[in-house]
């Protein structure tokens, strides 16, 4: 049973008539998010979709990178994790509504979850001055979780240290589907940031 496009057959739906083909388009939504990320600066590699059978909860994880930076050495993965409630809910709303609903409540809010990375470093930043840097770049508006991570491998190898830098942000799935401008700011801020760990990776990475 595919449920690559968010519809959920009408055995889910108990004392409930809906059409065989459901309002809520999930993946051509995401297709349509990559294309838009395209026009924001970046290149999309990859994508994987997950649905667990028995809650019907669907995520996405795009793997991508600024388009500046084809060679490296910055890693990007984006997840969205999608609740089956909050697209039935939707499903309910646009039903009933010919119009495109608004979110004043944030009753259909939705996690993004950016997770930068890159190859062990010689020379690791301080990572109270990389926070306060990535603050005055991200804003309010992309938190950004900076963390590093010792790892040893092979005694001979030594000690690996990695930074891990974290941001999560949530949007409507309203706004995902029918307002993808909305999203504008959010990947102009994760373009910058991204360019930023570019730019100085060379001196970490050494």
């Amino acid at each position: 049973m595919s449920l690559s496009l968010g519809a959920v057959p009408s055995p889910y739906r108990t004392g409930r008539r809906y059409p065989h083909t459901m309002a809520v388009d999930l993946a051509g939504t995401i297709t349509y998010l990559k294309d838009h990320a395209v026009e924001h600066g970046f290149h999309v590699h990859d994508e994987r979709h997950f649905v667990e059978t028995y809650t019907l909860r669907q995520a996405w994880e795009v793997d991508l990178h600024p388009a500046e930076a084809c060679e490296g050495p910055l890693d990007l993965h984006l997840a969205i994790d999608l609740d089956p409630r909050v697209v039935l809910d939707l499903e309910d709303l646009l039903l009933e509504s010919p119009d495109t609903p608004d979110d004043e409540e944030g009753r259909f809010m939705v996690p993004f979850l950016f997770n930068w990375g890159l190859p062990a470093l010689a020379n690791p930043p301080d990572l109270i001055v990389l926070s306060a840097e990535l603050a005055g770049i991200g804003g309010l508006d992309l938190p950004i979780e900076v963390s590093s991570v010792d790892s040893f491998g092979a005694l001979s190898a030594g000690e690996e240290r990695h930074l891990s830098l974290v941001a999560s942000v949530e949007h409507s799935v309203i706004d995902l589907m029918y307002r993808q401008d909305s999203l504008c700011e959010t990947l102009d801020r994760v373009h910058a940031v991204s360019m930023y760990i570019v730019e100085q990776a060379p001196g970490w990475i050494g």
